[in-house]
């Protein structure tokens, strides 16, 4: 966004003013002196709060809202001047990436300091539920709403990237942090994206599910040997070299199963190995 507002700057040739006192106001806006006056840039509140009538403008921001884009009122000394809108292209692997959480059972909530419409239009285009969209969520509250699902008994996995998400990404039992984010949340998430593609999120869940899903096995195999051939040993029944070689052989069947999960590939969800040639008596890809 800041981007394209520098370059339709200098296709009309405006002259940069110079800025002082600038403040972010978080999840509100942003404030500064300038040389044109004092700018306010950000939600109805924060101008209002400053005694600016944003009524003037209420049908312009409305609109844009319903379109799924954050509009922002801009005042400058006191007047209302204008409305600024940005707005996030969503990406066609984010209503992918919800539809396959969906179909695993796991719910998806929006946390976000948009407007209730902007939040609800953005959430139709991806397929999360309206009654899981929480909108115009101040940064500190973020957490409070991470901390009120696990109270209520769920497993929360927080998926963030700016400054406002890092105490909801602390708060979580899995914070995630979008690569391309600021260092804050990466430094509060468990688990950091190298890319900015929202299908990581489900990769990040079926590598975890498979990685679980592996130490189990070791640990039958491992339990499986030593259950069986530990009392026959006790017995005398075994021959100490062939025990050697049961304990050699476990090791080696241990580390050869951890390593056959190079070859995982985590666009699909794990399924073992001796199983994959029922998948298509049973209908599954």
């Amino acid at each position: 966004a800041i981007r394209d507002v520098y370059k339709r700057q200098a296709e009309r040739d405006i002259a940069l003013g110079e800025v002082s006192e600038f403040e972010n106001v978080p999840g509100h806006g942003v404030s500064a002196e300038t040389d044109r006056g004092r700018v306010l840039i950000g939600r109805r509140k924060l101008l209002e709060d400053e005694g600016i009538d944003t009524q003037p403008a209420e049908d312009t921001l409305t609109e844009l809202e319903r379109e799924g884009k954050t509009a922002m009122a801009v005042a400058v000394d006191g007047r209302l001047r204008g409305v600024l809108a940005v707005a996030d292209e969503v990406r066609e692997s984010a209503k992918e990436t919800v539809a396959a959480l969906h179909d695993r059972g796991t719910e998806v909530v929006m946390l976000t300091g948009d407007n209730e419409r902007t939040a609800q239009a953005v959430a139709e285009q991806v397929g999360i539920p309206s009654e899981n969209v929480r909108a115009e969520v101040l940064p500190e509250d973020k957490a409070d709403h991470v901390e009120a699902l696990q109270d209520e008994g769920n497993r929360v996995m927080m998926v963030g990237d700016g400054v406002n998400d890092a105490p909801a990404l602390t708060t979580a039992q899995v914070g995630v942090a979008i690569g391309s984010g600021t260092d804050v949340a990466i430094e509060s998430a468990d688990v950091t994206l190298m890319r900015d593609d929202p299908a990581d999120v489900l990769k990040a869940v079926r590598i975890s599910e498979a990685t679980i899903s592996k130490v189990r096995q070791n640990l039958f195999w491992a339990f499986i040997y030593n259950t069986t051939l530990i009392p026959i040993a006790a017995l005398g029944m075994l021959n100490p070299a062939l025990a050697g070689l049961a304990m050699a052989t476990s090791s080696v069947s241990v580390m050869a199963n951890s390593l056959s999960f190079a070859t995982y590939d985590p666009h699909e969800d794990y399924r073992l190995a001796v199983l994959k040639p029922f998948d298509a008596l049973l209908g599954r890809n």
